[in-house]
């Protein structure tokens, strides 16, 4: 059993200078609030803690990494809070203890590899203090050391957890030795017949194994020795795990597996590893892609070695890293390996650019300003852009960060997103534009009165739910379009003693969607809809000729005599309109036409003709038949009110002299308005008389010369088309 001085010992070894006061006080505190509780094991419970704290040390950690050790189980297993954690540790520990609770506290329910994955990600995404990871990893050492005294469904339970979960954490933290052990007794009690059969196997072989991996390492360090090469030559059995996933891998039986030995050289510099590299191939012949070359491509958790497998003595093959020794520090040790402890000094420029994937690491909190910059200096952000969330029965799904639970709802399914309500997130309501963060656990509250909101593509993230919104959209407009082009159709075919469903029936409205490249009679009569189709044009593929232009003849005789009907008043005799004269015209004052645009007419109920620009906007969506040909009458000449703005500075005189380049133009100013602005800048409004287009852009242009007047533009006013 580890001892408290042990502890204190291990600490002073690497950090002489800790204040050993607060690792004591954990450790009385931890055996006060624990004191009376047992392990299955029989053991006090503080044997836990105590062996945890030992694991910490073996990583070289921090004076609150362990103390926090010591008190990682207190919130979790006795009647202490986090608030008198704070109160007798400080903030840094109690966020640390904190950490490692809501850690204990999920349940990992899932096997299947992406789940697992997930997993990890979530952790490492809510974990945003790496040194709560490594107090977990501890943890869950100890636990898996003594998990022979579980019953054996728990030992499966928490053996595969360790598998999926823990043991590929430590991997991807690069911590070589707890990922080793925790792989090979998750595998010890998972397979615990097979464990058994491999280990009396090996052992039977143990002797041969070392009388061999010793005559290498001989003949290693004579080559090492030779080339003036200092270095160390070691050799060791494969882990039982490993050896498993090399059988189950290649379907292979123990006795095919010829490479249960693995050595390594540790040296100085790069240099030397391509050296030894050489050496190796020049004694033994290398076998064909089995090089790996992790120094000039370091892996993700920051591992570097050359790997390199040969035929080696007696034809057997064997393996070989070779690494210097800061690498194999990193190898070993991991992230944790960078908790220097180097009088008090951050990290140099070299590490710091090294590990990126890092905040820069500072070691000695009192040697710093404050707390609150220690903690901040060992936070890690591992996965900035992504979010792990829980559903109601423990999956874990990934999102981007920012993503809501209308996000959450379209990724079940699109029918669920689009009667989202709301959302439970970690038990309580929130709103449909809530955030999620790494751990919550979310459940869609759905109503079928409820319809997706165009509001809703300024705040989801997913490009599926983006995408499910929008086409719930099309498709609403669709029904619209469908329903307004059906209403459009019976209205003209009435003229033409048509009938829609009939049509439909019979199928010649089928072949007229054919005519027009649509797939079905419904994506026609959509079209209609739109605005794409005209009615004309579906009745054109339906009738014969002769009959439609015997309805046209009636159609325009009808319309002439509709025309002649409306007395005139106005400036009508400088527009000619085709096939009908002694109209009342008037201006459209949405878009202000003037001799030289290009004009339309628009006959509206009982008020004559209106005259539009031919791109104005609020004739798009009109009714084509109430459209006539207009064009200007160039023998006439006739005054027309057209308005400008002028954006000039503020200055004195100038209204005087954008008056006189009116008038010099032979224009009139019937109305003018201006304003000044904060920035000393100012907005005229005018509305002056001019003959045509030419005139106004002569107008304009003039304007446009006198110094101080920064833009002239007309204004066409925006309204609706007369009807």
């Amino acid at each position: 059993m580890l001892r408290f001085n042990d502890i204190l010992d291990r600490l002073l070894a690497y950090n002489p200078h800790a204040d050993v006061d607060l690792l004591r006080k954990a450790y009385v505190f931890s055996a006060k609030v624990h004191m009376g509780q047992v392990r299955l094991s029989g053991e006090p419970y503080l044997t836990h803690p105590l062996e945890v704290t030992g694991i910490l040390t073996q990583m070289r950690l921090d004076l609150a990494t362990l103390a926090t050790g010591l008190l990682h189980d207190t919130v979790e297993d006795t009647l202490t809070t986090l608030e008198e954690i704070r109160e007798n540790f400080g903030e840094e520990i109690t966020q640390l203890v904190d950490g490692v609770t809501k850690i204990s506290q999920i349940s990992f329910r899932s096997s299947e590899e992406k789940q697992a994955e997930n997993f990890r990600k979530m952790i490492l995404a809510m974990v945003k203090d790496i040194r709560v990871i490594l107090i977990k990893l501890a943890d869950r050492l100890h636990n898996m050391r003594t998990l022979r005294y579980h019953k054996v469904e728990k030992q499966v339970d928490i053996a595969q957890e360790t598998l999926d979960i823990y043991a590929p954490l430590a991997n991807r933290l690069g911590i070589e030795w707890i990922k080793s052990e925790l792989e090979d007794l998750a595998f010890k009690h998972l397979h615990p017949d097979l464990y058994s059969d491999l280990q009396r196997k090996i052992a039977k072989k143990e002797k041969e194994r070392y009388r061999y991996i010793d005559e290498v390492k001989r003949t290693l360090a004579k080559k090492l020795y030779e080339n003036k090469i200092e270095g160390e030559v070691t050799g060791r059995l494969k882990q039982i795990y490993s050896i498993y996933q090399k059988m189950r891998d290649q379907n292979i039986d123990f006795d095919q597996v010829h490479d249960i030995t693995a050595f390594r050289v540790i040296v100085n510099s790069i240099k030397d590893c391509y050296d030894v590299l050489g050496i190796i191939h020049s004694i033994w012949k290398p076998i064909p892609g089995k090089f790996k070359d992790y120094i000039g491509l370091p892996k993700e958790n920051l591992y570097q070695s050359l790997h390199t497998a040969v035929i080696g003595p007696y034809g057997e093959r064997i393996e070989i890293q070779i690494r210097t020794h800061e690498m194999h520090r990193i190898a070993e040790e991991g992230i944790a390996a960078h908790w220097k402890y180097k009088e008090g000094k951050p990290l140099d420029e070299a590490d710091d650019r090294r590990f990126t994937w890092l905040r820069q690491l500072l070691e000695w909190q009192k040697d710093l300003k404050d707390d609150q910059e220690f903690i901040e200096s060992v936070k890690v952000d591992l996965f900035p852009h992504e979010v792990y969330v829980f559903t109601p029965k423990g999956e874990v799904k990934e999102f981007p960060v920012g993503a809501t639970p209308v996000d959450f709802a379209y990724s079940i399914h699109s029918d669920i997103g689009n009667h989202c309500i709301g959302a439970k997130v970690n038990g309580k309501i929130v709103p449909l534009k809530y955030e999620f963060k790494s751990g919550d656990t979310v459940e869609i509250l759905t109503s079928p009165n409820q319809r997706p909101s165009k509001d809703w593509l300024k705040f989801v993230k997913t490009s599926r739910a983006k995408a499910k919104i929008r086409q719930w959209f099309k498709a609403e407009e669709r029904e619209k379009s469908i329903a307004l082009g059906k209403e459009i159709l019976d209205k003209e075919f009435k003229k033409y003693d048509l009938q829609q469903a009939k049509l439909l029936k019979t199928g010649e409205l089928a072949k007229v969607a054919e005519a027009f490249s649509f797939l079905t009679p419904e994506d026609l009569i959509a079209a209609v809809g739109y605005g794409k189709i005209t009615p004309n044009q579906i009745i054109g593929k339906i009738l014969p000729p002769e009959r439609l232009e015997r309805k046209e003849e009636e159609e325009e005789s009808r319309l002439k005599s509709l025309i002649h009907k409306i007395t005139h008043k106005g400036p009508k005799d400088v527009l000619l309109i085709k096939g009908v004269d002694n109209i009342m015209v008037r201006y459209a004052g949405c878009c202000n036409p003037v001799p030289g645009d290009r004009v339309v007419g628009f006959i509206t109920r009982g008020r004559g003709v209106t005259i539009h620009t031919m791109d104005c906007q609020n004739l798009m969506d009109e009714d084509p038949n109430r459209k006539v040909e207009v064009e200007w009458d160039s023998t006439k000449e006739y005054s027309y009110p057209v308005r400008i703005r002028i954006l000039s500075d503020d200055k004195k005189g100038l209204l005087a002299e954008i008056s006189s380049s009116i008038a010099s133009h032979e224009a009139n100013i019937t109305n003018a308005r201006v304003e000044t602005t904060e920035d000393k800048k100012a907005i005229g409004l005018f509305e002056i008389q001019i003959r045509d287009l030419n005139h106004l852009r002569k107008v304009i242009k003039g304007l446009e010369k006198i110094k101080g007047i920064h833009r002239v533009e007309r204004l066409r006013l925006e309204s609706h088309a007369e009807s």
